[in-house]
């Protein structure tokens, strides 16, 4: 069956055991619908609930669906690397397993790869179920980006696409540790097109993507795709050393031409914080891409498979 798989379906998871067996179901239903083989390929990045469990029978019970374990939780991302790595369709699309994003619209993204696009990534149109807060800041978050970057990066999208097997396989091949996968994809490049859709509520469970994590995302794919704000820190560095010696000539000047002198430490200690916040920041940001720097130069693995389950004619293999 390996070598007639026509789409792989890959399904980053973790702590989803309200929701599983539903996203499976729904799944199944879609692709039966294409008459063409296909695998669903799962993969736990360390559910601490009853995840694995259920994945794996669902395993036992249906043979095209794939499972792989990690050893312990490595991110969203590097689940969604893990699935690519060992997908093996014709395309190649990439689904959150909390049904937000609507397995109906797989099969637009078919019809679109059958006329001949590469990449066919889901643009939402509206959010149903979020906060205020988390639609402004995705928002001002994807257009900053789009700004300050040289790939054309789509706003309002997630991971939710389509990548045909040619551009799985460049994907392949990129080992950044730090990812920011929908990023990746734009900067490869091929035919890209979209369809658009309706984000759902989450149909149970908690977000796996809390405020920090959040942030850890937007760092990466800010300090991935540019180097501006390293040329930010040199800017602000030149107009504070600047205002600094133009407050250094008035101070000069005072002291020498007027009967006016400071009578304290105020201005001493104001001027003083606001550049030592400055030259804080400036380091935070040089920090940040050093940090990313070490990643890169100690070369693990981006993941560790603990076991496998529904692939070969074993069953489960174990890595």
């Amino acid at each position: 069956m390996n070598s007639e798989v026509t789409y792989s379906i890959v399904v980053p998871v973790f702590n989803e055991e309200e929701v599983i067996a539903v996203t499976y179901e729904r799944l199944k239903k879609v692709m039966d619908k294409t008459g063409r083989p296909y695998e669903l390929l799962f993969v736990n990045d360390g559910s601490v609930d009853k995840t694995a469990q259920i994945l794996s029978q669902i395993c036992q019970q249906d043979t095209n669906v794939k499972l792989i374990n990690f050893s312990r939780n490595f991110g969203h991302q590097i689940a969604i690397s893990a699935g690519m790595d060992n997908a093996l369709g014709q395309a190649i699309v990439v689904i959150d397993a909390d049904l937000q994003d609507p397995p109906e619209i797989i099969l637009q993204m078919i019809e679109k790869w059958q006329e001949g696009y590469e990449v066919v990534y889901a643009t939402r149109k509206e959010r149903k179920g979020e906060t205020f807060f988390k639609k402004w800041t995705a928002a001002m978050f994807y257009r900053l980006l789009r700004s300050i970057t040289d790939v054309d990066i789509p706003v309002d999208t997630g991971d939710f696409r389509l990548i045909d097997r040619k551009v799985c396989n460049v994907m392949k091949n990129i080992k950044e540790k730090n990812r920011f996968v929908r990023g990746l994809v734009s900067w490869v490049g091929f035919r890209q097109t979209s369809v658009e859709y309706v984000r759902e509520k989450r149909f149970a469970g908690e977000t796996k993507y809390p405020l920090r994590k959040m942030i850890k995302l937007s760092l990466d794919a800010l300090t991935s795709f540019s180097h501006k704000p390293l040329k930010l820190a040199i800017y602000l560095g030149f107009l504070f050393s600047s205002l600094s010696f133009l407050y250094l000539l008035f101070a000069i000047f005072e002291r020498l031409f007027t009967p006016y002198t400071v009578p304290g430490w105020t201005s001493v200690m104001a001027t003083s914080l606001f550049f030592n916040g400055t030259i804080l920041t400036i380091l935070g940001i040089l920090g940040e891409y050093i940090g990313r720097i070490y990643d890169e130069t100690k070369d693990r693995p981006l993941y560790i498979i603990s076991s496998k389950a529904g692939f070969g004619r074993g069953g489960e293999s174990h890595e």
